[in-house]
């Protein structure tokens, strides 16, 4: 088999329907949306519409609020951190911060900071700077000879007025 002999299996892909192309297309005139009315002109957003009544979303009462205050943060366990070191994918020498544990493949992006959790057993010295660790976790990692640095989460910095 050559390059120029690839194609797809018959039938795995299907040509699209173009609408109102004329009558002998199938989908011509009114393009598969029937007839007259709002709902057959472009633009319509009447989902939530219950012909003047009041629709269900203002009827329901509304609960709690989102805090926009919220840090995102990622959660590792320290079972996590020992499988990563003893993968040899994160280095123990090394202070371990969000852009090794990135660069490890233990979290899969960069949030507003890294919060270690007690669940497992760690067995390695690691110096920890991450923004927060739960109680367990610092003695854990002070018992082991470790230290852990709190970071303060990345402000972005808004325009100061000028005096």
């Amino acid at each position: 088999m050559k390059l120029n002999e690839l194609r797809d299996n018959p039938g795995a892909t299907k040509k699209r329907m173009r609408v109102g192309r004329g009558i002998g297309s199938g989908k011509g005139k009114t393009g598969g949306r029937g007839v007259k009315g709002q709902k057959s002109r472009t633009g319509v957003a009447i989902k939530a519409f219950e012909g003047g009544q009041m629709p269900l979303y203002r009827r329901l009462p509304k609960r709690g609020f989102t805090n926009i205050f919220a840090k995102d943060l990622n959660e590792v366990n320290l079972a996590r951190l020992q499988q990563a070191v003893d993968a040899g994918k994160l280095d123990a020498k090394k202070p371990v911060t969000e852009e090794a544990l990135v660069e490890a493949g233990v979290l899969s992006k960069k949030r507003d900071g890294v919060k270690v959790l007690g669940r497992g057993e760690l067995k390695t010295k690691l110096d920890l700077e991450v923004y927060a660790v739960s109680k367990t976790v610092a003695d854990v990692i002070e018992k082991l000879g470790g230290k852990v640095t709190l970071l303060a989460p990345a402000v972005e910095k808004a325009d100061a007025e000028p005096a």
